[in-house]
């Protein structure tokens, strides 16, 4: 009988090694979604909490998150940390946690551990390419961006009642500052002081021509009958 009870001693020494009293359990990160009592390891999440299991009854935990290579800028920074108690039955989890996509590990110190701390690495990965709540979150729908600058000009209306067509005495400045007045056409140009000043005569220029070419005609003639009278006198 000391023979037997000296070898069963010998064969639970290396198992009581290998799980001192406090170091028993383990954690898990889990997608939101995730049923808290489902004892799996998800690395690659959006939103997400921490699960631990089969600890030691009541036990304080106190973890950390740190960003880690190859997306962090500076490993080991820290980017998240927390504390809880665990229940009678060495189980506990944390609310929903989020952060930004990237490469992330997880340390869970824990009451009466004799080794080191729990830990964990894993992703965040989002559909969207960002956590909600976190900075950079893509905005819900989008905003439509007028140029600076552009302005829409159109003719001003003479607020004392000027007919259509006629140009404003004064005119509209629009908030860019650059003044816009429309152009007369035809005979509406702009006047001060009346109708603009005529040249010539209203009477057709073909008419002008024809009376000359007869006065012209009649006065060689004339001049030429008293040549004629003269010569015979």
């Amino acid at each position: 009988m000391a023979v037997t009870a000296a070898a069963v001693a010998v064969l639970l020494a290396p198992v009581a090694h290998a799980a001192p009293a406090g170091d028993n359990g383990n954690v898990k990160i889990h997608d939101a979604k995730t049923d808290e009592w489902l004892k799996k390891n998800e690395p690659h999440v959006c939103t997400f909490y921490l699960d631990g299991f089969q600890f030691d009854s009541a036990q304080q935990v106190t973890w950390r998150i740190e960003a880690w290579a190859p997306t962090a800028d500076v490993k080991g920074t820290e980017v998240k940390s927390g504390s809880l108690k665990l229940d009678g039955s060495g189980h506990e989890r944390t609310e929903v946690l989020s952060l930004a996509d990237g490469h992330y590990k997880l340390f869970w110190n824990f009451d009466g551990e004799h080794g080191r701390a729990k830990h964990k690495v894993f992703w965040v990965d989002c559909p969207d390419g960002s956590t909600p709540g976190q900075p950079g979150a893509t905005p819900s729908g989008t905003t439509s961006v007028t140029p600076s600058g552009s302005t829409t000009v159109s003719p001003s209306v003479s607020p004392s009642g000027s007919p259509s067509g006629k140009p404003s005495s004064s005119p509209s400045v629009q908030p860019s500052g650059s003044a816009v007045s429309p152009s007369p056409s035809g005979s509406d140009a702009a006047t001060t002081g009346g109708d603009l000043a005529k040249t010539g005569s209203d009477t057709p220029v073909g008419l002008l021509a024809g009376v000359a070419g007869v006065l012209i005609a009649g006065g060689a003639f004339l001049v030429m009958r008293r040549r004629k009278a003269g010569a015979e006198g």
